[in-house]
């Protein structure tokens, strides 16, 4: 069916002759370290003919009849740092709500021109002093490549990096299956769709939703004490509360998926509300234009977020994400069509993740309030494989089923004792009950033999307290403590953790921070059985450890123009490597089928450079450029050095964008974004022809591990849209492509037995997405 597209433009550029549509931005002033409301704070809508208002006694604020538009929103309070909240879009359909946190400041100011802080300038993390940014949700619907999906938007940052055919999060050079995420303060399961079947930390589709998500931030490396159980970076996400005052809905259909959301009070006049979005996959439509068996793949997710604010026992929210898919491949039945042996395989994949937890938060007085949740996570593996033979009879290959539960438990006591200093203590316990089961055919015919079982459970303790310490208002200090045990084997990591920032003048800033970090290694590890006995070969194995160095530049250039420059250094020890060889798990891509005795003698070695230069979105458009030039090194079991895996050398971005007004007053938007991004290949080892013809398959030349590396990339992304707002409504029609030029994913290679020839595994994955959304 072919599309009309200029009666498209034409019917949504049909003007409205009726009064300009305007909504209402609300919110709330809270302290930045105590959480508390900050009353009477003055808000303004700068060019907007100075539109604003007061905050109430409890912090809350409202601004009705605000034109659609986009503006920059300042609050300001005697005594507290300015704040400066940009690029805030007003649509006709639904309410702002925003939450603005200030800065107490720590002595009284002389007569000097007071600049306000953006807040897109530092994350919401207030303990954070360098490695870390705010990731804003309406950054991931609006950059190019974002595709709505936080961790595609993340890799547009500096330093990180990821793949088109696959949404993995590589930092600084570490390998994705490090990465931490995190939802409301619990450590989640990567949440992603067809997470680890491609590579170990990432996925295909995102299952978290931008109609749900805050602002969150994410982290590269020296990370706050309040996060363990992490070496390479963590994503610290956060989901807004619904609108506690009106019922808002948004419809939302594309060629990837339908989905739809509602938010609302659960009685009028009451502060209770609720927020939910679902998601069922159309991947099949599109599927004339993607991979050839994109149409098996079938989706769907559910998040959501209920909200219970009360008079004297704090504040109660449930939440909770999930998501279930199905994927497979069918064998070719035409053994005369067999060129490699991946074409004789059938494949069954089905998997579901889930998280839910209820928070309470509670303020002892106006500096103090506690925390506290509980909460369980659960992901789960049914991958099935079945080879034919030259008979075209199947014979099972292998069989994965594993399913890990996780009980939480977390609290802390956050406490301002002056505006000079904060404290933040807490403790985690975390119950985690897995039953493992993985079995691989070794030879042709056999039945599978078992690699990895485990059905049991054991706990992960952890316990922190961090300080942040504004010496005056130029000195920020910030120190902290966390520890943590694993009880499977007793092994425990004691980690300090430190920064300074100075503002060494009125536009520029110096700042440093390092972290000791430890994490556990992926529970199958430790499940591995030896093929001699069946005894558990690696149930010892500690955690891996790292130590990360950042410094840090900061220069606003223009209230518009921001540079950041971050030179760092990092170091992993008690790396598991397998004695005298140069394996190491940091290379460790997607091999679940993997049982060898590992011992914590590895290391790691990357250091390199990150420059930010962001111009915010002002006379209606903006960009974003990003590098990063850097080395990563692994010495493996054989002490010797090489090239990591995702050793890429280089990262560039360079993202810019544009809007247009139409309609009588200006109340439609046109918005056109692109996305160019440029990396390093990831590194191979040497394929062994010889060996691999002898053998039917791939063998690497694991003496000279990693020294070759793939082409490097050159990726577009393109996302295109047109918003037009009415009174109480709005709606979208946009394109959103990734990777629109066709860039190659280079993934390893496969055996031809057609020619006898090892081939390199490579594809352009090419991702459209033609969208309608209603907001009403």
């Amino acid at each position: 069916m072919r599309l009309n597209i200029s009666v498209i433009i034409l019917f949504f550029s049909i003007h409205s002759f009726a009064q300009q549509p305007t909504q209402t931005i609300r919110g709330v002033v809270l302290d930045q370290f105590s959480g508390a409301p900050v009353p009477f704070a003055s808000i303004v809508l700068p060019g907007a003919g100075q539109r604003g208002t007061t905050a109430d006694s409890s912090g809350n604020f409202s601004i009705p009849k605000v034109p659609v538009g986009r503006y920059d929103v300042k609050v300001s309070l005697v005594g507290y740092q300015q704040a400066l909240i940009r690029e805030v879009v007003v649509s006709s359909a639904k309410e702002v709500f925003l939450t603005v946190f200030l800065e107490e400041r720590s002595s009284q100011l002389k007569e000097v021109t007071v600049r306000p802080l953006t807040t897109k300038e530092k994350p919401l993390n207030n303990m954070a002093i360098a490695g870390a940014r705010m990731l804003s949700v309406e950054e991931a619907g609006r950059y190019a490549g974002g595709f709505d999906d936080p961790a595609r938007l993340a890799s547009s940052f500096a330093g990180v990096s990821s793949n088109t055919g696959n949404n993995g999060i590589v930092v600084r050079g570490n390998a994705p299956q490090y990465l931490q995420w995190k939802m409301e303060g619990i450590e989640i399961p990567n949440p992603n769709h067809f997470a680890d079947v491609t590579v170990f930390g990432g996925g295909g589709l995102t299952a978290l939703s931008s109609q749900l998500l805050a602002n969150s931030d994410f982290f590269t490396g020296a990370f706050p004490a309040e996060y363990s159980n992490a070496v390479s970076g963590v994503f610290d996400i956060y989901m807004r509360n619904g609108n506690n005052k009106e019922h808002e809905n948004t419809f939302q259909a594309g060629l990837t998926g339908i989905d739809f959301s509602s938010e609302g009070p659960f009685k009028k006049g009451k502060r209770s509300s609720y927020l939910f979005n679902y998601r069922y996959s159309t991947l099949a439509l599109a599927s004339p234009l993607l991979p050839e068996d994109a149409g098996n793949v079938r989706y769907q997710d559910l998040s959501f977020k209920l909200n219970f604010p009360t008079k004297r026992a704090g504040t109660f929210s449930f939440w909770g994400i999930g998501l279930k898919d199905r994927s497979g491949e069918k064998a070719e039945t035409d053994s005369l069509k067999w060129e490699y042996y991946e074409d004789r395989e059938e494949q069954k994949i089905i998997q579901y993740m889930g998280a839910a937890g209820l928070s309470n938060k509670l303020f002892l007085n106006s500096q103090t309030f506690l925390k506290t949740s509980l909460a369980a996570t659960v992901s789960s593996l049914n991958f099935r494989t079945d080879s034919l033979d030259q008979n075209l009879i199947f014979s099972p290959q292998n069989r994965i089923r594993n399913t890990n539960w996780n009980f939480v438990f977390t609290s802390f006591l956050n406490t301002k004792f002056s505006a000079s200093h904060t404290n933040k203590t807490g403790i985690t316990v975390t119950g985690l009950l897995y039953d493992l089961s993985i079995k691989e055919s070794l030879k042709p015919s056999l039945s599978p033999e078992t690699l990895v079982s485990g059905n049991d459970m054991s706990t992960l303790l952890s316990a922190y307290t961090s300080s942040s310490f504004n010496l005056n208002d130029k000195a920020v200090f910030s120190i902290g403590l966390t520890g943590q045990m694993f009880t499977l084997n007793n092994k425990y990591s004691i980690e300090p953790r430190a920064g300074f920032r100075w503002q060494g003048g009125e536009n520029w800033s110096l700042g440093a921070a390092y972290g000791l970090h430890s994490r556990l290694e992926r529970l199958s590890y430790y499940f591995a059985r030896s093929q001699k006995d069946n005894e558990l070969i690696n149930k010892d194995l500690g955690f891996t450890r790292a130590h990360h160095f950042i410094l840090s530049f900061d220069q606003k250039l223009s209230d518009i123009l921001h540079l950041k420059i971050e030179p760092y250094y990092q170091q992993l020890f008690n790396v598991p490597v397998i004695a005298d060889s140069s394996f190491s798990v940091v290379n460790m891509q997607d091999n679940w089928f993997f049982r060898d005795k590992l011992q914590n003698s590895g290391k790691t070695k990357a250091y390199g450079i990150d420059l930010t230069m962001e111009r915010y979105l002002d006379k209606n458009y903006y960009f974003l450029v990003t590098a990063s030039v850097f080395n990563a090194k692994y010495q493996g079991g054989n002490g010797l050095w090489y090239n990591s895996r995702f050793n890429r050398n280089y990262l560039f971005n360079f993202l810019i964008g544009k809007e247009w007004r139409s309609g009588k007053n200006g109340e439609n938007v046109w918005s056109l974004n692109t996305r160019f991004a440029v990396q390093g290949g990831d590194r191979f080892s040497p394929v062994n022809d010889k060996a691999s013809i002898e053998t039917r398959s791939v063998v690497f030349d694991e003496a000279h591990a990693f020294q070759n590396q793939f082409p490097g990339s050159f990726v577009t992304h393109l996302t295109a849209s047109h918003r037009v707002n009415r009174k109480g409504r709005s709606r979208e029609l946009a394109l959103k492509i990734i990777n629109a030029t066709g860039q190659k994913d280079y993934s390893g290679f496969r055996y031809k037995y057609v020619n006898r020839t090892v081939t390199r595994d490579e594809q352009a994955t090419f991702i459209p997405n033609i969208s309608y959304k209603i907001e009403f």
